[in-house]
């Protein structure tokens, strides 16, 4: 079994994988100011829930978007299951199967979507991930990460109107009925939820008109599906994506690690 962690700006998000599926996904808030071990309670509460042993746990992998949470996730991992996680960035590039743009810049998530992408589908893919930045990363079916696009996500949005203006509400993440808002709330649904739609319609569609149409789309993060009119533009989605490609990642490093060795 496999404890893969993806750390986010909004959430931390644990997965445990056993060979060939994801038994469960656990999510808490990425908090800066927690100690690792208040992450360990949580994770031991939930194998524990899940009747999951710590010595069944065989490796673990990180992936982090948040710089100061990354050393503090890393020794929770070390000290919980007696080993070191694998940790994804730019040191492990060269060990994948695809070609990473600017290595230094790109986030690991975004690199994550990628593999997992080329890896499922082996075509020129746009991966559209739903979370706190609605970013849009495409690789070819070369495996050459070709571009990214990024975007507020649809909570960022929102909760910048609210902590902007001083009498706009935050709203739930809710489809209105139409793009004629008829109060405070349904005016800013209807601005925020239908003009992603448009958002997410254009971006894809510039992307395949640059690519001469030759490109699948594909959606993944927690809010992939909070907007079901942009359906008919993907070829699947896909929610935990982002932790398949952590997971591939640090099976490729392990692999190539155990063959040096």
């Amino acid at each position: 079994m496999q404890i893969i962690v993806d750390i986010g700006n909004t959430d931390a998000v644990f997965g445990l994988y056993t060979s060939t599926t994801w038994q469960y996904i656990w999510r808490t808030p990425a908090r800066r100011d927690e100690p690792a071990q208040a992450y360990e309670r949580r994770l031991r509460l939930w194998l524990l829930e899940a009747g999951i042993p710590l010595s069944a746990i065989e490796t673990t992998v990180l992936s982090s978007v948040v710089p100061d949470l990354t050393p503090t996730m890393r020794a929770m991992l070390t000290d919980l299951f007696g080993n070191d996680p694998v940790v994804v960035g730019p040191g492990v590039y060269p060990l994948l199967p695809i070609e990473v743009l600017r290595p230094h810049e790109i986030g690991a998530d975004l690199v994550a979507n990628a593999l997992a992408a080329y890896t499922r589908y082996q075509r020129t893919c746009v991966v559209v991930d739903f979370g706190t930045a609605l970013t849009f990363t495409t690789v070819s079916a070369e495996g050459k990460l070709l571009g990214v696009a990024i975007a507020p996500g649809l909570k960022t949005a929102i909760r910048s109107l609210f902590a902007n203006t001083a009498q706009l509400p935050e709203v739930p993440l809710e489809v209105p009925e139409s793009a004629l808002g008829t109060s405070t709330t349904h005016a800013i649904q209807a601005g925020v939820i239908l003009g992603y739609e448009g958002l997410v319609r254009s971006l894809v569609g510039r992307i395949r008109a640059e690519l001469h149409g030759d490109c699948i789309a594909v959606a993944t993060g927690g809010l992939s599906g909070r907007i079901p009119s942009l359906q008919d533009i993907f070829t699947d989605i896909v929610p935990s994506l982002t932790l398949d490609g952590v997971r591939l990642i640090g099976e490729l490093v392990t692999a190539s690690q155990q063959q040096t060795s």
